[in-house]
């Protein structure tokens, strides 16, 4: 019999799948637990529309990812901070102040962990990074630090 599942079961599928597995199993188990329901065509019809929505979705995200990636591709931020007399900052630049900057100048709202630095930021001078926006879409900015 082919079921739909409505939730995780273990060793069958994930919540969406479509499996077929025994009658027995179906009406005994999955049916009474309500983890399944009976692939007639209502239920195709709500998996296919599932399906298109949540590809609709990852496109309007990769579209905008892309989008945002133009936009930052190859710019420079520039952040200022106090330092000592030697040069060296009093603490680092971090990626949080990064992501803020980003979403200041450009409203482009990313999380502090998508920022990457290649080095710490305790001294002057400029500095790459890269933001990661989506899976595979990566922005490469550079950070120029000077005094405040």
């Amino acid at each position: 019999m082919k079921v739909v599942l409505k939730q995780d079961v273990r060793n069958l599928g994930k919540k969406g799948e479509l499996v077929e597995t025994s009658d027995g199993y179906a009406r005994n188990f999955l049916f009474p637990r309500n983890l399944a329901a009976e692939a007639d065509n209502k239920a195709m019809n709500e998996l296919k529309n599932a399906e298109s929505s949540k590809q609709f979705k990852i496109d309007t995200q990769i579209k905008q990812a892309t989008a945002s990636k133009n936009k930052l591709e190859g710019q420079v931020f520039k952040m200022t901070a106090k330092a000592g007399s030697n040069g060296r900052l009093f603490g680092s630049v971090t990626s949080k102040e990064i992501a803020q900057e980003i979403k200041k100048q450009y409203a482009i709202s990313v999380d502090k962990r998508k920022v990457t630095l290649d080095t710490d930021i305790k001294a002057f001078g400029t500095y790459n990074a890269t933001v990661k926006l989506y899976n595979g879409i990566v922005a490469n900015i550079k950070v120029q630090v000077t005094e405040a």
